[in-house]
């Protein structure tokens, strides 16, 4: 049997488990490759990791046969529970044949648009994933700057960040990056780094910091709900060139005014707040416990939530139809 692991709340959707959910997923999350042998120190598929070789992130993903699973992918997107499959690929022995033949394998029995996070070497393997494929290439940057992803990550920054420079230019549309608050970033480094990928039209997914037992950030706390909100509400704003991190006020760091007219109304919707990333990507409770601090809403808010949301910004927005004289230290 050739399996993959499909995360539990995917697996409820395709039939393959019987799970109970407040929210589906909408997207299809299929893991393979293994435990990793990169040593991201907040992973729980890293090589330094104790936790099970079946989580990722606060997830569970069991192992199913592949046939089996893109079969009823197809009748999921048929029955319009699934907009589109995303890969998350660790770096193990084969990984990237093994992700071709995946994609290969969903494109043979479905249309439906197929990403994959993956670690890859060169421009080269990105064509090669288009072509077999692959609406989106992800690349799990994880860190906003070169202090941080040295720090939780280990490798080249300016490597890491070349691929994803060179991808964008010659496949406009083509790039997602990954981001986490709380790896020991400040909040003016995350929101550049937003500003700098969306010159490029990289789709940018944000994540909140989940610290999970066994590996080397286990102990780590996550980050405080203002700064991720903070966060949230400035990568809603670029992403839709309502403004750009230019316009910020930051004070050592923190991001204290946005300087934006009527920022309450252009939050009012709560979309800012929802998960982050390609389209349909809602990822229920990856970030979150059910009951708990909701970093990432996984469906639309209600009004009194996105109120909420805006108010846990911990920004002043009654002034916000006054422009400010952008201040950044």
């Amino acid at each position: 049997m050739t399996a993959i692991n499909v995360s539990i709340g995917t697996a409820a959707v395709l039939g393959l488990a019987d799970v109970r959910m407040e929210t589906a997923p909408t997207t299809a999350y299929l893991m393979l490759g293994g435990r990793c042998v990169m040593g991201c120190r907040f992973c729980a598929q890293a090589r330094s990791s104790r936790a099970g070789e079946l989580n990722l992130s606060r997830i569970t993903w069991p192992q199913f046969d592949l046939g089996e699973t893109v079969v009823r992918l197809a009748e999921a997107v048929e029955r319009g529970d699934v907009k589109r499959a995303c890969l998350q690929v660790t770096v193990s022995t084969g990984y990237f044949q093994r992700t071709l033949d995946v994609v290969r394998a969903i494109r043979a029995v479905s249309d439906v648009p197929v990403d994959a996070a993956i670690l890859l070497r060169d421009v080269g393997q990105v064509e090669q994933l288009l072509a077999a494929g692959v609406d989106h290439v992800g690349f799990g940057l994880d860190a906003a700057c070169a202090r941080v992803f040295h720090q939780v990550k280990g490798r080249d920054w300016n490597e890491a960040l070349a691929l994803i420079e060179a991808t964008a230019w010659q496949f406009p549309g083509r790039s997602a990056v990954h981001l986490i608050v709380g790896l020991g970033e400040t909040e003016a480094e995350m929101v550049r780094l937003i500003q700098q990928l969306h010159d490029w039209s990289v789709v940018v997914g944000l994540f909140a910091f989940t610290p999970l037992p066994g590996t080397e950030m286990g102990d780590t706390a996550p980050p405080p709900l203002d700064t991720y909100r903070r966060v949230q509400a400035a990568r809603h704003l670029i992403a839709h060139d309502l403004a750009r991190a230019e316009q910020f006020t930051f004070e050592n760091g923190r991001l204290v005014s946005f300087n934006v007219p009527h920022l309450r109304a252009l939050l009012a919707d709560g979309v800012a707040f929802q998960t982050s990333g390609c389209p349909d990507c809602n990822r229920p409770f990856y970030n979150e416990r059910p009951g708990g601090v909701m970093y990432n809403y996984p469906r639309p808010l209600t009004p009194a939530e996105a109120e909420r949301a805006v108010d846990e910004m911990e920004v002043s927005v009654r002034n916000s139809h006054r422009f400010c004289s952008p201040k950044v230290s």
